[in-house]
């Protein structure tokens, strides 16, 4: 018997306890977790579909009557009913007018941040070509500069060598 609960001891470890003190911690606790069976198949969540608002509001309610004015009592729930999907399909019109608004933006700002950027790096490259010839253009510059220095001296050695012949 004592045998047994040393055997079963020793097969159960004691658990790593992990402080998640952040979001990386968390995300790193998640993947050691992953990578301890990478065999198992991992399930990631569909993406969550989109609502409809209201389905299938009609786009145009033919029987329009109002709430008095010769209805019986019979009437007022059926015109409540459809001043309610009424109300339902003029809701879900604003709704998809302002997701459509809100996508147009997004659509115009992304377009507007590449702009920006593409000019921006244009700019840089610009510069960096500019400055690129320019070290090329002191280069040559810098070259013809040390062939006349030494094309100097080496003629001023010369004649100092003539002069000192002379003498």
């Amino acid at each position: 018997m004592a045998e047994s609960t040393e055997k079963k001891k020793k097969i159960r470890e004691p658990k790593e306890v992990v402080v998640v003190k952040n979001t990386y911690d968390y995300q790193r606790m998640k993947l050691n977790r992953l990578m301890k069976n990478p065999d198992k198949p991992v399930q990631l969540p569909d993406r969550p579909k989109e609502k409809k608002s209201t389905p299938d509001t009609p786009d145009f309610v033919r029987n329009v009557m109002g709430s008095s004015a010769g209805a019986g009592s019979g009437e007022f729930h059926v015109y409540r009913h459809i001043r309610r999907r009424e109300y339902a399909r003029q809701k879900h019109i604003q709704i998809m007018s302002e997701k459509d608004q809100k996508d147009e933006d997004f659509r115009r700002k992304i377009e507007n941040n590449q702009k920006q950027a593409e000019e921006k790096t244009a700019k840089k490259r610009a510069k960096r070509l500019k400055k690129k010839e320019l070290l090329k253009a002191c280069g040559k510059k810098q070259k013809r500069i040390t062939e006349t220095i030494i094309d100097q001296e080496t003629n001023s050695s010369s004649d100092e060598a003539d002069n000192l012949e002379e003498n």
